[in-house]
């Protein structure tokens, strides 16, 4: 069981380091464009969706290859875990 609960830990801790740099980023530029929306009066909803959109591709562009390692290493643990998961310890 000790094998499966740390499994699950390193998945969400994996999971987290990936997701949240993007999310902030993404609430990052909403803020700011809401901000300067705010501030000229322009009210134009595709003004909010596409600098996100930018953003987040941007940064997936370049910083994914380092989530696509940690997921591996993800992947490699988990399978490196199922004889101790199948056996209980």
């Amino acid at each position: 069981m000790e094998a499966f609960d740390g499994l699950i830990r390193d998945a969400l801790l994996t999971t987290a380091v990936v997701a949240l740099p993007l999310l902030a980023l993404s609430a990052l530029v909403g803020t700011v464009v809401a901000v300067v929306q705010a501030a000229t009066q322009v009210q134009e909803q595709t003004l909010t969706l596409l600098p996100k959109i930018v953003a987040v591709g941007a940064a997936i562009a370049v910083f994914g290859s380092t989530a696509m390692h940690l997921l591996a290493a993800l992947f490699d643990r988990a399978l490196a875990a199922i004889p101790a998961i199948v056996n209980g310890s």
